[in-house]
């Protein structure tokens, strides 16, 4: 970096940068954890001399804090893959269901946000569709981080639902469906041949805030890709030029990733449990009557806190799935 001619190539530059904060993260990690276990040993070591049962509680937070540590560190060492770096595009699709599935998926969409906030990664949403009389019908957000695509790809599938519906005047236990799509947002230009012909660009107006102009102008793009049926949509940008780029840049990732994933499948001789999971065949469930349970049925992770879970406390099923995901490589 201390070359002179170091920023003449700003996305060489950029990437060095980026590398060089994810590797000082790392030291200064190792270092904090390495400074509170010597705290650790001197706070027993005081608690024996001055058989000060006082202490005890401290030991307990600090030792809470240190494990959590431990584990987040271990679990970045897991983060192997080639864009789990970069950040992530989500989408959510409410299922079938109505107002009931629309509002399900809504709710998926706030637990993400807490998620996010919560990892201090930034959240930007690129287009949103509103249910009928509540809810979403659909939203994709992307997500600004480092490792942000490594962390949510363990949240691509089917989610389900089951609760006494708020919108059923019979007060019934309802089950609904919402669809969780992740990509990384991958900031190169990717070598994928997209032939025109292929493509049905359509142009729209924006929905949501943005004031007067962004309700007035068809500056919103959607852009279909034919031969797959791949669906990609942005709205956020100022301009239909931006909003085309960044809907490309989408679809681009898209196919590269299920181009990844047809040629695993391939290698892999397609080993069931790590294919692909369809529509209607849910990766986890959200019980809130009877009973409350979470519970991924991937790597039957679970909890009985739902309320923690929907708040945005999903690193119990990020954790599981990143340890399943690459005992099963």
């Amino acid at each position: 970096m201390e070359e002179p001619d170091f920023w003449d190539d700003p996305e060489v530059s950029q990437e060095q940068t980026k590398e060089l904060k994810s590797l000082k993260d790392d030291v200064s990690g190792y270092a904090e954890m390495e400074s509170l276990y010597e705290d650790i040993e001197t706070l027993i070591e005081m608690g024996y001399e001055e058989e000060d049962s006082s202490l005890f509680p401290e030991i307990e937070e600090s030792l809470k804090k240190l494990k959590n540590m431990q584990e987040a560190a271990v679990l970045k060492t897991l983060l192997s893959g080639e864009y789990d770096r970069d950040g992530a595009i989500v989408t959510l699709h409410a299922g079938a269901g109505g107002t009931e599935s629309c509002d399900w998926a809504a709710m998926l969409f706030r637990m993400y946000s807490r998620w996010a906030n919560a990892k201090g990664y930034g959240l930007e949403v690129l287009d949103s569709l509103d249910g009928d009389e509540a809810g979403l019908k659909s939203v994709t957000f992307q997500v600004n981080g480092e490792n942000a695509y490594g962390y949510l790809k363990s949240e691509k599938g089917v989610h389900r639902l089951v609760r006494i519906s708020p919108f059923n005047a019979a007060g019934k236990r309802q089950t609904s469906f919402a669809s969780c799509d992740v990509m990384p947002d991958i900031e190169e230009d990717l070598d994928i041949e997209i032939n025109d012909d292929d493509l049905r660009i359509d142009t729209y107006r924006s929905s949501g805030a943005g004031g007067q102009h962004i309700n007035k102008t068809s500056s919103a793009i959607r852009i279909t890709h034919i031969p797959t049926g791949i669906v990609v949509q942005c709205q956020n940008e100022r301009s239909q030029h931006m909003n085309k780029d960044k809907a490309m840049q989408m679809l681009k990732a898209k196919l590269y990733i299920m181009k990844q994933e047809e040629n695993a499948a391939k290698a892999a001789d397609i080993r069931g449990d790590v294919t692909e999971i369809g529509w209607g065949n849910q990766i986890r469930s959200y019980v809130m009557q009877p009973y409350t349970m979470v519970k991924d049925h991937r790597t039957e992770a679970e909890t009985g806190n739902v309320n923690a879970v929907l708040d945005g406390d999903l690193d119990i099923f990020i954790n599981a799935y990143l340890k399943w995901i690459n005992l099963n490589k």
